[in-house]
């Protein structure tokens, strides 16, 4: 049982450091998956004064 914990606890601590690792390299490789849309919106609103 303990194995099974440890071997967990490692396979979280790998996900975290690779979720990290793509958060800081990933603009470096993949810049259009973490670019901003670049496209006005434009609502019209309809405010009740009256």
């Amino acid at each position: 049982m303990w194995r099974l914990i440890k071997v967990l606890f490692f396979l979280v601590v790998l996900a975290a450091i690779g979720l990290i690792g793509y958060a800081y390299i990933g603009p470096v490789f993949f810049a259009e998956d973490f670019a901003a849309p670049q496209h006005e919106v434009v609502q019209p609103v309809t405010l009740g004064v009256e």
